[in-house]
């Protein structure tokens, strides 16, 4: 009798807590904290921060995991549930993937890994090439995430592919050249695909970033110092529908979750950029403590904070005053969206550059 209720009494106490976790909105997802993974090119190393209380969680050491010093990790990726993500090395030719514990569980070789991007709900992995690689392959990896296994390399039409991005749907992918003012839109369900000329000098396209709502896309230009907008209601001919001037080499962008504003860094100006898609206009230029070289850029989920990765290469950010520069720690710097202004500086291993978190 008295086992009995005890289990009755444990059964009574669980449901008791599913309830108020029901009913006070948590979930198992929201249980698990957001992280955001940065590459540390010079250091053969990923930094995990948690956006949950904003301080750095671990630090991978791809070293230890039998990699080389060079491998230079260069971009990262998540799953949208958190269980699994992904970094690009240029310096090994593999793009690796790790569990939510951060243990190495599987990897895939591509020559010269670069930006990626994936299907939000099957398992294909889309690998462009590195911007550091002086003749890439022309066409960009095709990785089944489930087991790593290269599928494809689909052959582009032009040199240099960069920037790369996937629609919301996951029905169409973007790819721009470095080199050429063009962009290959391509259906990878039907394979049916298109080439689309930019008009006017070369931009050198650094990456792309599409609207929630999948009917507008961004485009950095690294040379012209550009934003380039685009109208993808019609994806396989984008329509470029503007530009506007910005800061010095605009490197990665990130729409806000609601669609509304757009991030990125300017990595020869040292600083970020704040742009209203309503107006299509800059909404705030932001510089300060932390912000050296500025390059990649995430946020957290709710869009309170935007996390921008500095390379730090020049030795602007020397809060100790070191005279030897080479051994400056790239940094994290953190940014209230709301106020446009930095909470908090990390550092981080040398030469951060890519930036990732989970997929939303």
């Amino acid at each position: 009798m008295k086992n009995r209720c005890s289990t009755i009494f444990k059964i009574t106490l669980l449901t008791l807590f599913s309830i108020f976790f029901t009913e006070n909105g948590f979930t198992q997802a929201e249980e698990d904290p957001q992280y955001i993974y940065v590459c540390n090119q010079g250091s053969a190393s990923v930094t995990v921060l948690n956006a949950a209380t904003n301080e750095i969680f671990e630090t991978v050491d791809l070293q230890e995991l039998g990699f080389s010093a060079n491998a230079k990790p260069h971009h990262t990726i998540a799953d949208a549930d958190g269980s699994h993500w992904y970094v690009t090395l240029i310096g090994e030719n593999r793009v690796l993937k790790f569990n939510r514990n951060n243990e190495l569980v599987d990897e895939a070789t591509l020559k010269v890994p670069g930006l990626m991007t994936m299907h939000p709900s099957s398992e294909r992995l889309y690998v462009g090439r590195s911007m550091s690689a002086v003749n890439p392959p022309q066409s960009f990896g095709v990785i089944d995430r489930a087991n790593m296994e290269l599928l494809d390399e689909v052959g582009l039409f032009f040199t240099r592919p960069h920037a790369i991005s996937t629609s919301p749907d996951g029905r169409w992918i973007f790819v721009g050249s470095l080199s050429e003012n063009q962009i290959l839109t391509m259906n990878m369900e039907t394979e049916e695909s298109n080439l689309t000329n930019i008009p006017g000098s070369t931009h050198t396209f650094v990456n792309f970033a599409i609207s929630p709502d999948g009917e507008n896309m961004v485009a950095t230009g690294q040379v012209s110092g550009k934003l380039l907008f685009f109208d993808i209601t019609d994806p396989l001919s984008p329509q470029m529908t503007g530009s506007i001037s910005v800061g010095a080499q605009p490197w990665h962008p990130v729409f806000s979750p609601d669609g509304k504003k757009v991030y990125f860094a300017n990595k020869q100006d040292h600083t970020v950029t704040v742009i209203d898609m309503e107006s299509r206009s800059v909404e705030a230029v932001i510089e300060g403590e932390g912000l050296a070289q500025p390059h990649g850029a995430a946020l957290s989920n709710d869009g309170k904070f935007l996390y921008v990765t500095s390379n730090n290469l020049d030795g602007m950010y020397n809060p100790r005053g070191a005279e030897e520069t080479q051994g400056l720690p790239g940094t994290v710097t953190i940014i209230n969206t709301e106020t446009h202004t930095i909470e908090k500086v990390i550092e981080v291993g040398k030469y951060a550059s890519g930036i990732g978190t989970n997929a939303r």
